[in-house]
C-alpha cells in the first residue's frame, strides 16, 4: 500500500469515528468530487459538484480479474470484498498482502496459495447491477448452503431510527448525488457506511472490511439505497447477514431467493413505512405508529434521498 493511500485512509477513519461509526463517507475529500459549471433551466450560469469515478483494475496474485469504475476511496476493501462475494476468496484463504498503486489505477490482492480462475472467468455472466456488475457461475453453490441466524431480531423502532441516521449523515449523495450508499448496522447503530457509483461496489467495500477485520454478519443488518434484486440478496447472504433493508423496491427473483434461504427482506423503507416480503419472523413491532397516515410518504423533505414513487427506484 503506498504512503499517499495510507494517509488518505487514516483521514477517512478519523472523520468516521467522530460520527460514532467505524467507517463513514467523507464528502469533504477533494478527490471524490469536482466542481463543474453549466446552466440551469432558465439559462442562468450554475456551478455544481459532481462525483468523480475512476477505473480500478483488480489483480488476484498474477491474474487480472476485472476493471471496475469506482470513486476509489477504499480500494483495498473493494478489492477484497469483490473477491469474497465472487467466491474467489474462500474463508480459509490467507491474504498475505494488498498493494494499491494510485498512479497505475490498480490493486493487487496476494494470497498464500495461487489458484487458477480460468473456469470461473469463462462462466462470468452479467447481472442486474449498474455498471455491469458480475457474478460467477458457481456463486449459487455456496448460496444454497448458507444457514442464516434466526436469533437476531430487528425492532421497528431501531429500523425507523436507522432510516433517519442513514439519510442525514454527511455523504457524497447529499453533496453531489449520482451515487449509491450501503450500511452495515447492528440494533439502532450504523457501524459502516460506504458509497460508490455502483451499489455492488458499495456492498463489496463492506464485505472487504468485514473480511479484513474478521467481523461476523450473523447479528447484523444490511441497508442499501438500491433495488432489492437477486444480486443484492446473494451478496447479503454471502456475507452471512440475515436482514436486508432498502428504501427502494423489489424484483421477483430477489424475493424468491430471499424466501428460499430465510433472509428477512424489507423494502420501500421510508420514514415509518416499509414492506417486508420475506423473513417476517425476525421483525419485532415495538414502535408507536400514532400519527402515521395511510397513504403517501411520511418522511420529512429534509430527510428524503429519492422520490417516493417506486418507478424512480434506481
Amino acid at each position: 500500500m503506498n504512503e499517499q493511500k495510507s494517509a488518505h485512509g487514516k483521514a477517512k477513519g478519523d472523520a468516521a469515528l467522530a460520527d460514532g461509526m467505524l467507517v463513514a463517507p467523507n464528502p469533504h475529500d477533494p478527490r471524490l468530487t469536482e466542481a463543474v459549471t453549466g446552466i440551469d433551466q432558465s439559462g442562468a450560469p450554475v456551478e455544481t459538484r459532481v462525483t468523480v469515478e475512476r477505473p480500478l483494475t483488480l489483480y488476484l496474485n498474477r491474474r487480472e480479474i476485472v476493471t471496475m469504475m469506482t470513486i476509489c476511496d477504499f480500494p483495498e476493501y473493494l478489492a477484497v470484498g469483490y473477491l469474497v462475494n465472487q467466491n474467489m476468496l474462500r474463508p480459509d484463504d490467507e491474504i498475505t498482502g494488498i498493494d494499491y498503486d494510485e498512479d497505475v489505477e490498480a490493486v493487487i490482492v496476494r494470497t498464500a496459495i495461487e489458484t487458477d480462475f480460468e473456469d470461473k472467468l469463462r462462466k462470468k455472466t452479467l447481472t442486474s447491477g449498474c455498471a455491469q456488475g458480475t457474478v460467477f457461475g458457481d456463486v449459487m453453490e455456496t448460496f444454497e448452503s448458507v444457514a442464516l441466524s434466526d436469533d437476531v431480531r430487528v425492532k421497528t423502532s431501531d429500523l425507523f431510527s436507522l432510516m433517519k441516521t442513514v439519510n442525514t449523515v454527511p455523504s457524497l449523495y447529499l453533496t453531489a448525488g449520482a451515487i449509491h450508499g450501503c450500511a452495515l448496522c447492528q440494533g439502532d447503530q450504523v457501524l459502516l457506511y460506504m458509497e460508490d457509483v455502483g451499489r455492488h461496489n458499495a456492498v463489496d467495500k463492506i464485505a472487504g472490511y468485514m473480511r479484513l477485520n474478521d467481523m461476523s454478519g450473523a447479528d447484523k443488518m444490511f441497508y442499501t439505497t438500491g433495488r432489492l434484486t437477486s444480486e443484492m440478496v446473494i451478496k447479503t447472504v454471502q456475507m452471512g447477514i440475515p436482514i436486508l433493508v432498502s428504501r427502494s423496491g423489489f424484483t421477483a427473483w430477489g424475493v424468491e431467493l430471499a424466501r428460499q434461504v430465510g433472509l428477512t427482506l424489507i423494502g420501500r423503507a421510508r420514514g415509518k413505512r416499509f414492506v417486508a416480503l420475506a423473513g417476517q419472523n425476525r421483525i419485532t413491532f415495538d414502535a408507536e405508529m400514532t400519527g402515521v397516515e395511510t397513504g403517501g410518504d411520511d418522511e420529512p423533505d429534509k430527510h428524503r434521498r429519492k422520490g417516493s414513487q417506486d418507478a424512480r427506484d434506481d
